[in-house]
């Protein structure tokens, strides 16, 4: 069984704090479905960006319904901020989280 984006987003931004990480919800989305992004600042003028993975990509991984995979690495953070607005155009619907981590981690389980 799936769990909702709402309750996933919550687990992550709890498990990003127990890390050490700073985490926040930029955007909330659907409550049960909405697609999740996640930004990582890494306190150096650069971002890295994770979404969900494409279905192809899943066969084989047991996740529980969620993979990511690296959709942007090193980017300012206006190409990040283009790269969602142009995913708002094709569906408004999605969370985005960002997280502050000097090391890069995303504390995904991407492919």
């Amino acid at each position: 069984m799936r769990l909702t984006s709402d309750f996933w987003v919550s687990a992550h931004v709890r498990r990003c704090h127990k890390e050490g990480a700073y985490a926040v919800v930029r955007r909330r989305g659907a409550f049960e479905a909405g697609a999740i992004f996640v930004v990582v600042d890494r306190l150096d003028d650069t971002y890295d960006l994770y979404g969900p993975a494409p279905q192809s990509m899943m066969e084989g991984h047991d996740t529980g319904g969620r993979v990511f995979e690296k959709l942007i690495e090193g980017a300012t953070q206006d190409k990040i901020d283009e790269k969602l607005k142009r995913e708002a155009r094709i569906d408004p619907d999605f969370w985005v989280v960002e997280i502050e981590d000097r090391e890069g981690r995303s504390f995904l389980d991407s492919i």
